[in-house]
């Protein structure tokens, strides 16, 4: 039997069979999940395999190849851990005040999407952004990504943003408070909780505490807990400029080019002259750096608790 997850707490997951429509609490077996490099084997909108041994619970035995994902790096296990699964795109909700707008951690954001399109979503928009923050908003659209501005308590933009999440399968992501579980509830009619913003840290608190699968009648989405740093989930350095197309099209010397200035780099000459924006090679480098940073793979704990060699 086929299931698609719908929710995941603990190993304990909901999913709904895509064979008689109904819906089972599932858990794995163990033996079958044995030796993945993963914080959790199976995320919300994976497609399971399994066997029903009730009329309401089922066994998952493996899990189909995903189409695409989101993950981030989790820092306490030193792996990487799935958000969200087989979306047809990633919407990155942002907020223009109260968290502020972060550029840098919208790009760490993008690279951690893989096989999905982007969306860019900004809440919060009655509030403005400054002249500064603007261009960088705008940069984004300038290189490929589709942008839109919106007001969920206003309800401003939210027609629009149904129309490029219809026919699809969306997964939301973004900071602890820039109001993702609130837009949703505009654009779902679901009761999420919300939460407000912590004043010590101008940060939200979080509210959505694991990812769920929400069905609605144009379009699904998937909400995942809001979070306050996304670290970028692979390991190798020349995959972070897959996410920098103003970086990944230079026809440098060598085509090994990190663009950190080696010899033939063209990343120079692009900063000179304004085609390459400075605090996007900035986030770039420092996303380098954190590859730098991580700790050897030998070095690092199996989840038994015992050094990887």
């Amino acid at each position: 039997m086929r299931f698609q997850i719908r929710r995941s707490i603990n190993n304990i997951y909901t999913a709904l069979s895509l064979e008689n429509g109904r819906i089972y609490t599932c858990r794995l077996n163990g033996k079958v999940m044995k030796g993945e490099h993963e914080y959790n084997p199976i995320a919300v909108g994976d497609i399971a395999l399994g066997e029903a041994y009730s009329e309401n619970e089922a066994l998952l035995t493996s899990v189909e190849e995903r189409k695409s994902w989101f993950r981030r790096w989790n820092v306490k296990a030193e792996l990487n851990q799935t958000i969200a699964a087989n979306q047809d795109q990633t919407a990155i909700v942002l907020s223009a005040c109260s968290p502020p707008f972060r550029p840098r951690f919208v790009d760490r954001a993008i690279a951690s999407s893989f096989g999905a399109d982007v969306l860019l979503i900004m809440n919060k928009s009655d509030y403005g952004l400054t002249e500064e923050e603007f261009d960088r908003w705008k940069l984004y659209h300038d290189l490929g990504y589709k942008i839109i501005a919106v007001s969920a308590l206003e309800g401003d933009g939210i027609e629009e943003l149904k129309a490029l999440l219809k026919g699809k399968t969306t997964a939301f992501v973004g900071q602890s408070g820039v109001g993702k579980s609130t837009l949703i509830n505009a654009l779902m009619g679901t009761e999420q909780r919300t939460g407000e913003i912590s004043e010590k840290f101008n940060r939200g608190k979080h509210t959505t505490n694991h990812s769920l699968f929400i069905e609605g009648d144009e379009f699904c989405v998937i909400d995942t807990p809001g979070v306050r740093e996304i670290l970028i989930p692979f390991e190798e350095p020349e995959k972070v400029q897959e996410s920098f197309p103003e970086l990944r099209d230079l026809e440098c010397m060598y085509s090994t080019c990190l663009h950190k200035g080696e010899p033939g780099c063209m990343a120079q000459e692009k900063l000179e002259s304004g085609e390459i924006n400075e605090d996007r090679y900035e986030s770039y480098l420092r996303m380098l750096q954190s590859l730098e940073e991580r700790k050897p793979q030998y070095l690092r704990k199996k989840r038994s608790g015992k050094p990887n060699y």
